[in-house]
């Protein structure tokens, strides 16, 4: 299968790509990413995909716009519920992009995280999917997350501290200093 997995990270990516390929798959990149927050964050995660995109010698897609604002629309005062939006933003683009290339499904390394709402993340693909006449390959690779920890320490990838968004980058550093007080 052409398969187009969109990137939120090197990490995250870094083992369910390799796994794909042992599958036979025939595996396409695509970064876009505009709610990581703030603009350095989105550097060092655009440099780090591009690290693995020439360590694993991968066809990639940038769509290299930082749409801060756009994402920051659709989620003041629905900050309970981000990520949907989130998830929705990154995936509707992924599925777009699937579609004019003609791959035969797409999906995310947000599949890799224990962190992540799987369940949100699965139908959102399927609407995604849906709405651009293309499949969404569901695959559930939380099994392997300590094997993409693994796999970018190895490969020297830079690993954040954060989902990606300004929420979750307070949520992250609010809580470690609440823990030194």
């Amino acid at each position: 299968m052409r398969l187009l997995m969109h990137m939120c990270c090197a990490p995250c990516a870094s083992y369910p790509i390799q796994k794909l390929r042992e599958e036979g798959h025939e595996v396409y990149g695509l970064f876009y990413n505009p709610n990581i927050h703030p603009y350095t964050e989105y550097e060092k995660r655009l440099e780090a995909v591009k690290q693995l995109e020439k360590l694993y010698d991968m066809p990639m897609i940038y769509i290299d716009e930082y749409d801060l604002e756009e994402f920051l629309r659709r989620t003041v005062y629905r900050e309970n519920i981000r990520c949907q939006y989130c998830y929705a933003m990154r995936l509707e683009r992924a599925a777009s992009v699937a579609k004019k290339g003609k791959f035969d499904a797409f999906t995310t390394s947000l599949l890799v995280s224990p962190m992540q709402k799987h369940d949100i993340i699965k139908e959102l693909g399927k609407q995604a999917g849906k709405k651009f006449d293309t499949k969404f390959y569901y695959e559930d690779f939380r099994p392997y997350w300590k094997n993409s920890v693994e796999r970018s320490k190895e490969l020297g990838l830079y690993r954040q501290q954060y989902c990606g968004c300004i929420y979750s980058e307070k949520e992250r550093y609010l809580r470690s200093e609440k823990k030194r007080s």
